[in-house]
């Protein structure tokens, strides 16, 4: 039986960084700037944060719950002074669901795979140790 190779693990890009206190800039992976972030003067492929906007974000993302998408939008736009839809904010908010499930679910197959390449090396030792034993005794299997 040959091994196969399972693969490498690509975790989804995060679309939030936030270290401690202090947002981070992230590379811009699409056309369109999100909702909380604007171009990097020196470099059109960083995106630096805007901090008032994305804590505004975080809050609205509570809101959710109580509150229509719609309603939400409005007061996000109100309180930032930068436009976004309804439908913008359930986008931003359902894609960032999806990519943290997405992360979570990887980061748990990539801890099976890990156990079971690890119970895999014990159970070849395992055997491996019980075959040069019997050829170092003489013994015939």
């Amino acid at each position: 039986m040959t091994a196969r190779s399972i693969g490498s693990w690509k975790l989804p890009q995060p679309t939030d960084l936030k270290e401690e206190t202090e947002w981070i800039q992230i590379p811009r992976i699409a056309r369109t700037v999100p909702f909380g972030y604007k171009l990097n003067e020196d470099d059109s492929y960083l995106l630096d944060p805007i901090a008032n906007e994305l804590d505004k974000l975080e809050m609205a993302r509570k809101y959710v719950n109580q509150y229509s998408y719609r309603e939400v939008a409005n007061w996000l736009s109100k309180q930032t002074d930068r436009y976004i839809s309804h439908v913008g904010l359930r986008k931003r908010l359902d894609n960032e669901q999806h990519r943290k499930n997405k992360a979570r679910s990887l980061r748990k197959w990539a801890d099976y795979a890990e156990k079971a390449r690890i119970k895999a090396k014990e159970i070849e030792e395992a055997r491996t140790g019980a075959v040069k034993q019997k050829e170092a005794t003489g013994s015939k299997a």
